[in-house]
């Protein structure tokens, strides 16, 4: 299948670098009109010829997608250096079809704190698949390795850096404890994106992304992803199950999403340098009891995570606030440009009490605030938590003199 002409149009090589395949949407131009952008065709359905053959092999958007679909999942398997990837309507449909698709009374090893929507979601519908869930503290390979060989185990599934606490997982030392007992490798690469962590480079066996965030970059979609190193049976499972479940994005959230990563690298490396020095600026303020962020010499995780990332540590961090219980939520109240709101990845900067989000069996400290490093220049950033911290805790005055 053709949907796009690289030849014609501008010769294209598999040898460019990521930074260019990124940049240029790995190539593809329009077939018919050589568009630089690719076209956003809302067709859910595609006309056969007279002898009923179909021109590019696609029959129903659901079943096989669409050109522009193919593009998105081209740029991101080159990104990742996998064999293939697939485009999910969300990074939570791509996240729990990795463990749908799982045999029948599959046991997993989970990290005992990760993204908080795939935690509620195994917990409600886990036990319905027969999935035995088996939770560990990923920062601790002997606990890994405890959980991984305590029973047969189909999956490990990690985060590195876990959200929201942001402790370092050694992803090659999992992937060969995985490997050990016969189990796959998932590795969820949302945060660090490829620009700072290649996961199949370490070992692992499937890559999701919440392509909502960094890859998207814009706050306008909502969409996922899933990578493989090798197209196996499971791999086939799993594009079945996207076929047959449906959960594909519309055309304009795919365009959305093929633009943004055209921005991946440079935004990443602003993001990133901007996190490390906010960081920096807080580590030792007389408010912040600590600062979680692996970027950090200090940080319990940055050993391991200088090794497995690159370029960077990309642009999440939380503050733990040193105060009264309510400290850190009235601090979120009071900010002025960070925007308190859920999500991550985009070009604003967000502030989220997760405590309060996440409710009832929410494993985020209460005095902890999660940030999201946008492009905004640092010192406006600096200078709006400083400000924050100082109003929400005006009866502590004396600690909280100027610390710019």
């Amino acid at each position: 299948m053709q949907p796009s002409n690289r030849s014609t149009y501008s010769p294209w090589r598999q040898d460019y670098r990521r930074e260019t395949v990124a940049a240029q949407a790995d190539g593809w131009r329009c077939a018919v009109t050589g568009a630089v952008p690719p076209p956003i065709t809302i067709g859910a359905t595609y006309a056969r010829t007279g002898d009923y053959a179909l021109p590019a092999g696609m029959a129903y958007l659901r079943d096989q997608g669409s050109p522009l679909v193919e593009q998105a999942e081209s740029v991101l398997h080159r990104l990742e250096g996998g064999t293939d990837a697939l485009l999910f309507s969300s990074g939570m449909a791509a996240a729990t079809a990795v463990f749908a698709t799982l045999p029948a009374g599959s046991r997993v090893v989970v990290p005992e704190t990760m993204y908080f929507g795939l935690t509620r979601w195994l917990r409600e519908f886990g036990p319905q698949l027969g999935l035995v869930v088996a939770a560990a503290p990923t920062g601790d390979l002997d606990a890994v390795r405890a959980a991984v060989r305590a029973a047969p185990t189909a999956l490990v599934w990690v985060e590195s850096p876990c959200n929201p606490t942001w402790v370092v997982t050694d992803v090659a030392a999992c992937a060969e404890i995985a490997h050990e007992a016969g189990a796959l490798l998932g590795v969820d690469n949302t945060v660090p994106t490829p620009v700072h962590t290649q996961p199949f480079e370490l070992g692992a066996d499937l890559i999701m992304h919440s392509a909502t965030k960094y890859l998207n970059g814009h706050t306008d979609v909502v969409g996922g992803f899933l990578a493989t190193s090798t197209e196996n049976e499971h791999w086939a499972r799993l594009r079945l199950h996207r076929q047959l479940g449906g959960a594909v994005p519309g055309q304009l959230e795919t365009y959305l999403l093929v633009r943004g990563m055209k921005t991946l690298f440079p935004r990443m490396r602003q993001i990133s340098a901007s996190a490390q020095r906010i960081a920096e600026h807080f580590v030792e303020h007389p408010v912040i009891r600590r600062v979680a962020y692996p970027g950090l010499p200090g940080d319990p995780g940055h050993a391991v995570a200088a090794r497995q990332m690159r370029d960077g540590f990309s642009g999440m961090l939380s503050l733990h606030v040193d105060g009264p219980g309510d400290l850190a939520l009235r601090v979120a109240r009071n900010c002025e440009l960070f925007l308190a709101a859920t999500s991550l990845g985009g070009v604003e900067s967000l502030i989220e009490h997760r405590h309060t989000f996440e409710g009832p069996g929410s494993t985020a400290p209460p005095d902890m605030l999660r940030l999201s490093i946008g492009l905004e220049d640092p010192d406006d950033l600096i200078a709006d938590l400083e400000q924050a911290l100082k109003r929400a805790a005006v009866d502590e005055a004396p600690r909280l003199e100027d610390h710019r």
